[in-house]
């Protein structure tokens, strides 16, 4: 047994044969002081990084210590049968929903929460007050424009919330405004089981692109062949309400996104006859929105593995794309089991459509994208084929989509997800010409944001306050769909990259992973997505291995698919689905920012037959010293090449650390002398000063004679 460098080195037989010769074996440690590589030397507790992680929630019949749903998980169901209009004059926005709320909690609820998160582009919001002052300079209009917008049409201004008694008859409700959220009052306590419909009556304006938007996601913008609407937020959503906090009551500030609750959609939207409408949800009107050639050619697109234009470059904004009549239109759209509802209106909308079956099930989705000719060629060539190797990926990893459409809308939003519908940016030239980065953005874009479908939309976290529990997960997958499209995608552009988030980690104007969204305070993307990414890949690939990650992550999705796992759930999911305790993993890389910085300090060598007295183990005994200077425990990897060019790879578990977190001294026998020593060879473990990973043994000078 190879034991650390800390102690004598010496195997339970030669101890019993030295004790039986009268001589004392005493293991003696080398090292003074705590072994412990962040100990505070004021604190005499357990301060080891493989402790158990303490903060997590105990255990309970909700939610159990695998990270599964316990058998008495519950959450709410909120139902909503919504008609809106679209005013492309006003550039408004205005609905009623009528909602029916299910009360599952083992609670009696006599008030319920709603968001309401276009009042963040109000001028008195959180958000807008608490920007910092602009520097003291004069302003070109267009800079005055996007700075200082019209506010005054922005926020929601809500005419009427009403509750719904049993026989259908409408009261007044008594609510109250807190920013960003609305309470309502009921009439009588919701009990465990019941249920209780209100009706909300509401409009906005539409927040045009180019303008300070403190939202950022629902926008319009005008191309060349008229105005694109992308409409996110825009109804009153009911808050959700769980067994970890109660009523979800955080702010909507701008970066810390959506919580929301599983319901059905009846959706009816009213726009201009000339417009196309792609939305969440499954289209239930085609006779009267669309024409029969166009239906028609939905049918043939079904069937083909190659994307078919049902609205054509030519024939955008011509009345034969347009049922015949006048006045407005109004496409109705249903969806079961989702948890937000988002749509896209416009005139300008090219349409592309496809098929995908997965082979397993045999189940067919829909792949949609509309754009404006503006978007053209790289629209056309890129978009649906990024949707299906979405699709395909993200599948393979987690569980089928089990939507029946997935839509990709080009507008003034670069990139956003919504339930079966993503928004994305990327945008040739204006003489249609793009370069081969714009079309690696327009598929990374695409897939990160279809990707969403399964974190957050179906997998559905606290994205308010876990930036990384939806977009970190998704950024992992994203990793591999990205090499699944192209093996040769540029490293450079792969979040899970260990050498991509190095740079990040060498700063000391870091947050914890597990920091709140809306208090990450700097470099936003690292720390939610690429940091976390980057840790899985790493996880996956050199920690767990493949099979045992694929199953733990396999498991943990399809065990929270439509519900609400929290941070412990995953942690708990992964470490028991693998067999593996990872508390020092989830310590180091989730709960603190420090670094990896393993060197080799030294080597020596010497004749390995008086230490073991067989010739087989090799003619030579190395020594090893690896320091860990930095402040993260993880697996130590080596590339070992001899003085006839031939190399071997020695890898050792992050337990290598249990005994001394700060230094190990690994010994190895070998037939040929060392010619160098290479600590993570392949820039695996995010080692943020390689300058110390590489030892070359001294070259001999010769002596004169």
């Amino acid at each position: 047994m190879l034991m650390s460098h800390t102690f004598t080195f010496v195997s339970h037989y030669a101890r019993r044969a030295l004790l039986g010769f009268g001589v004392a074996v005493v293991l003696v440690p080398t090292v003074h002081g705590q072994p412990w590589l962040k100990a505070d030397s004021t604190d005499r507790t357990n301060q080891s990084y493989f402790r158990a992680l303490a903060d997590w929630p105990s255990a309970n019949q909700f939610r159990d210590a695998q990270g599964h749903p316990g058998p008495g998980y519950w959450q709410q169901r909120v139902d909503y049968v919504i008609r809106t209009r679209l005013d492309t004059v006003q550039h408004r926005v205005s609905g009623t929903a009528r909602v029916t709320y299910h009360n599952n909690a083992p609670a009696t609820l006599t008030y319920l929460w709603f968001q309401l998160d276009q009042n963040i582009e109000q001028p008195d919001s959180r958000a807008a007050l608490s920007q910092p002052a602009i520097p003291q300079t004069s302003l070109p209009p267009q800079a005055q424009s996007f700075l200082f917008p019209d506010r005054s049409v922005l926020g929601n201004t809500i005419s009427r919330v009403q509750l719904v008694d049993a026989r259908g008859r409408l009261t007044d409700a008594r609510y109250i405004m807190n920013g960003t959220q609305m309470r309502v009052d009921l009439a009588a306590p919701l009990v465990t089981g019941a249920q209780v419909q209100l009706e909300v009556e509401w409009s906005h304006g539409v927040p045009e692109a180019g303008t300070q938007n403190f939202n950022g996601r629902g926008q319009r913008e005008l191309v060349k062949d008229g105005w694109l609407y992308e409409m996110a937020q825009w109804f009153p959503r009911a808050a959700v309400y769980d067994d970890v906090n109660g009523w979800n009551n955080d702010q909507f500030l701008g970066q810390g996104e959506f919580y929301l609750n599983f319901g059905s959609y009846d959706v009816q939207i009213t726009v201009p006859r000339d417009h196309i409408v792609r939305a969440t949800g499954t289209l239930q009107n085609p006779e009267q929105v669309l024409t029969a050639t166009q239906r028609q050619r939905l049918t043939q697109a079904m069937r083909d593995t190659v994307p078919v234009f049902i609205v054509a470059a030519n024939e955008v904004g011509s009345a034969s794309a347009r049922p015949a009549g006048a006045g407005e239109l109004t496409w109705r759209f249903t969806a079961d089991s989702v948890r937000d509802f988002a749509w896209a209106s416009s005139r300008a909308f090219v349409w592309d459509a496809a098929g995908y079956t997965y082979p397993e099930s045999g189940r067919l989705v829909e792949m949609h994208s509309v754009y404006p000719r503006d978007a053209m060629p790289l629209w056309d060539k890129v978009s649906t084929r990024a949707i299906k190797q979405t699709l395909i990926t993200y599948g393979r990893m987690t569980f089928e989509y089990p939507y029946a459409q997935a839509s990709n809308v080009h507008g003034p939003v670069f990139g956003m997800e919504y339930p079966m519908i993503a928004f994305c940016g990327a945008r040739p030239s204006p003489d249609g010409t793009y370069t081969p980065a714009l079309e690696y953005s327009l598929v990374a874009v695409t897939i990160h944001e279809v990707g969403h479908n399964w974190f957050p939309m179906i997998v559905a976290s606290d994205e308010r306050k876990w930036t990384w529990m939806d977009e970190g997960l998704n950024s992992f997958l994203e990793h591999y769909a990205s090499l699944d499209w192209d093996p040769d995608w540029p490293a450079a552009r792969l979040r899970g990259y260990a050498t991509n988030i190095a740079p990040y980690m060498r700063t000391s104007n870091q947050v914890p992973i597990m920091t709140e969204s809306d208090y990450i305070h700097t470099a936003f993307g690292p720390n939610g997505y690429a940091k976390p990414a980057a840790g899985l890949v790493m996880l996956r690939e050199r920690i767990l291995g493949p099979e045992r990650f694929d199953l733990a992550f396999r498991e943990y999705s399809t065990k929270w698919a439509f519900k609400h796992p929290q941070p412990a759930d995953f942690y708990r999911s992964i470490g028991n689905g693998a067999g593996e305790n990872l508390s020092y993993f989830w310590r180091g890389w989730f709960y603190t920012t420090y670094a990896n910085d393993q060197a080799v300090t030294s080597v020596t060598s010497q004749d390995a037959l008086p230490l073991t007295g067989d010739p087989s183990r090799g003619r030579f005994y190395h020594r090893v010293t690896i320091e860990n200077n930095g402040g993260l425990v993880l697996p130590i990897e080596l590339q070992l090449t001899y003085t006839d060019g031939s190399s071997e790879r020695v890898r050792l578990p992050a337990e290598t650390w249990r005994k001394d977190e700060r230094r190990f001294v690994y010994g190895h026998f070998s037939e040929k002398p060392l010619a160098s020593v290479m600590l993570d060879p392949d820039n695996a473990y995010a080692d943020v000063n390689t300058q110390n990973n590489l030892w070359t043994a001294p070259v001999a000078v010769p002596v004169p004679q």
